[in-house]
């Protein structure tokens, strides 16, 4: 396991993984996928990010820690142990060692300030609560729980739809709604301020109210993104969203919005799934983009060299 730990002006950013690995089928997860758009791609995407013997992109599950000078802040909080997720082998009934790798990066969860989900996929709350007692209680027992008023929404008609899948039904049952009843839950309609210099905004599309967090400290900036991005290859291939998302053309929208974001201020991408460096500065391509890969986490964007 390789680790992301750098400061952003006064703010520091550690990762924490929960797990590393192929993800689904690339023909069945990308819409529109293309084998001829996608070529000229393979040889910086193989074999960290894409798998050319599976056809199957490289995908990370991970938690960014957010350290400002007041605030202890975990952004999305990944799978979770012990969740019924039939249908997804990848999220069904895990038992990692999550909460002793976020103690190893510092944070106990007593410490934790802020949990805030960028959407409420079931790869992004399931740490939100741990079973105990045979019930689902808020793992943060101090923290308050940001998250979309308009996804929360969306998860409560998913919930009660018998034609819904199991799986998301569940998600909300076990690892928002826990969070709901304990009145941490605190929800946002985007352009909210967490602390001096994080910024919430929308970018809906992949759900809808999928939330980026924007972070300026001293002449760093970072763009959070969440699903925005699943896998680099949407960097030059913005206009492929996935099977996974609620409104495909609005997340083709966002995706664009954030990469032209990261071009005009110069910040670092920090999506939620990318693997190692898990990071990267965004390059103008004409009516695409590029891709530059840190050499070190924290580099500014002189000191990257393109993929």
């Amino acid at each position: 396991m390789e680790n992301f730990d750098c400061m952003l002006g006064d703010i520091r950013v550690t990762r924490v993984e929960e797990d590393v690995r192929p993800g689904g089928e690339a023909h069945e997860f990308f819409a529109p996928y293309c084998r001829e758009e996608l070529e000229p791609y393979l040889h910086w995407l193989a074999p960290k990010y894409f798998s050319l013997e599976l056809n199957k992109p490289i995908s990370s599950v991970h938690t960014w820690v957010i350290r400002t000078p007041s605030q202890v802040i975990l952004l999305d909080t990944c799978t979770g142990n012990h969740k019924d997720r039939p249908g997804y082998p990848r999220f069904h009934m895990l038992n990692t060692p999550y909460l002793d790798r976020l103690r190893v990066a510092g944070v106990t969860p007593e410490e934790v300030d802020i949990v805030f989900c960028s959407h409420l996929h079931a790869d992004h709350v399931g740490w939100n609560t741990q079973l105990l007692d045979g019930r689902w209680v808020p793992t943060f027992p101090n923290a308050k729980y940001l998250m979309s008023r308009k996804d929360y929404e969306y998860s409560v008609q998913i919930a009660h739809d018998e034609t819904a899948m199991q799986s998301r039904r569940n998600t909300y049952f076990d690892s928002v709604l826990p969070v709901v009843e304990a009145g941490q839950a605190i929800f946002v309609d985007g352009h909210e301020e967490l602390d001096h210099g994080l910024v919430l905004r929308p970018a809906p599309g992949h759900t809808p109210g999928q939330t980026r967090l924007d972070l300026t400290s001293g002449s760093r900036m970072a763009c959070f993104c969440g699903d925005v991005l699943h896998n680099p290859l949407q960097v030059p291939l913005w206009q492929w969203s996935t099977s996974a998302c609620a409104d495909p053309v609005e997340s083709a929208r966002s995706r664009r919005a954030v990469l032209e974001h990261c071009v005009e201020t110069g910040a670092m991408l920090m999506p939620a799934h990318f693997a190692h460096p898990y990071s990267a500065y965004i390059q103008a391509a004409g009516d695409s983009f590029g891709i530059l890969w840190p050499n070190r986490p924290g580099a500014l964007r002189g000191d990257s060299t393109p993929a």
